[in-house]
């Protein structure tokens, strides 16, 4: 049997009078009308029009060079793509592969390019220096560590923007990086004319055995470093670090400390502690690939709070004094550790020091975690 709803013309009309009311009750409400556009210019900070020429050259040196690795394999695509070039790129990566042992044996560095005015905006974008503690007599090999892992290692002994040389006359300093960064076409001529070479032991050996007055500096911390690269913090990996400690007494080389202030203060990373899901991940990714991916955020170029550029923090270097080593072709296990608590007892003391002049905002004191 269906059912049918019989509908009065009462029921499906509605008066003028509720009508009016219903509508006097919409326009009550208060509501903020959506402006996606200005709430996007609240969260972001950009930059204001009108900024001195000079910033916006130090803005465009960092925008360079923290993009170089992209630049240099596009320009070597982009040239892949004419083939009449391709007999002369494929002599080149052969070259690169297979004859070119340059960062292998101290590079091919460029005085000129090291002082290029670009190294100079660069360094000022933090701005960036270093503090000489004592003199280093040109007279003996020298192994610097570096800590913690950052951009102030390129500004100090990568380039002459903040004048190294001009402070350590006569020491020829080779910052070391991985083996894999010179396998990227153009990028690694750049980095060889600024005198980096490889961190491995053959490397090591042949520019130390060059003779007094040639250096090599070791980021000690590396890759695992960089994960516990928190602002405030002071974070080490280097207890376990004995390699940098060993190649300096097989050769005779004086160890010299260098601590950054501010490195870790040019970004901000994702909260990775030990035990976290994304700690385990980048762990793993270390652990195939060598180096890690720290998941950070800085500034960018038109804003100054969104991006992957660094932020303006000032860096201090401070280059301790050296410790000398007696040469030994196999060190025992003691005076290695010996050595090391050496080298530790000043890295604290440059930490104590000057922590209070160029770690003023810093959350917690310098620890070795590992």
């Amino acid at each position: 049997m269906e059912v049918r709803k019989v509908f009065s013309s009462a029921t499906r009309s509605v008066s003028s009078a509720s009508l009016r009311q219903r509508l006097s009750s919409f326009s009550s409400l208060t509501t903020t009308p959506l402006k996606p556009v200005a709430n996007l210019h609240a969260r972001i900070d950009f930059v204001p029009a009108k900024i001195p020429r000079k910033r916006r050259l130090q803005t465009l040196a960092v925008a360079i060079w923290s993009t170089t690795i992209v630049w240099c394999i596009a320009i070597f695509l982009i040239l892949c793509s004419f083939p009449p070039l391709w007999p002369l790129l494929a002599a080149y990566m052969i070259w690169v592969r297979y004859l070119d042992k340059s960062p292998e044996s101290g590079g091919r560095l460029s005085p000129w390019f090291r002082s290029m005015a670009l190294w100079r905006y660069f360094a000022d974008y933090y701005p960036a220096s270093f503090l000489k503690t004592c003199d280093l007599p040109p007279d003996r090999p020298y192994v610097f560590g570096y800590h913690p892992h950052g951009e102030g290692a390129i500004c100090t002994f990568a380039t002459e923007s903040i004048g190294f040389s001009a402070a350590f006359p006569g020491i020829v300093p080779h910052l070391l990086t991985l083996a894999s960064n010179f396998r990227m076409p153009f990028y690694r001529d750049i980095i060889l004319a600024m005198g980096i070479c490889s961190v491995s032991k053959e490397s090591c050996s042949r520019i130390l055995k060059k003779g007094p007055g040639h250096a090599i500096t070791i980021v000690v911390g590396g890759a695992a470093e960089s994960l516990s690269a928190h602002p405030g913090t002071a974070d080490l990996t280097l207890r376990k670090r004995l390699g940098f400690i060993k190649i300096a007494i097989r050769h005779g080389a004086d160890l010299v400390p260098v601590f950054s202030f501010g490195e870790n203060d040019i970004y901000q990373q994702m909260p990775n502690e030990k035990g976290t899901t994304l700690y385990t991940l980048q762990k793993k990714f270390q652990s195939v690939f060598g180096f890690t991916l720290p998941l950070f955020h800085g500034r960018g170029l038109l804003n100054y709070n969104l991006g992957l550029m660094p932020y303006r923090r000032r860096i201090v270097a401070v280059i301790g004094h050296p410790i000398h080593v007696v040469q030994c072709e196999n060190p025992t296990l003691e005076e290695i550790t010996h050595v090391q608590q050496q080298y530790i007892d000043e890295l604290m003391w440059i930490w104590n020091t000057y922590k209070d002049d160029f770690a003023r905002t810093r959350t917690r004191e310098l620890s070795i975690i590992e």
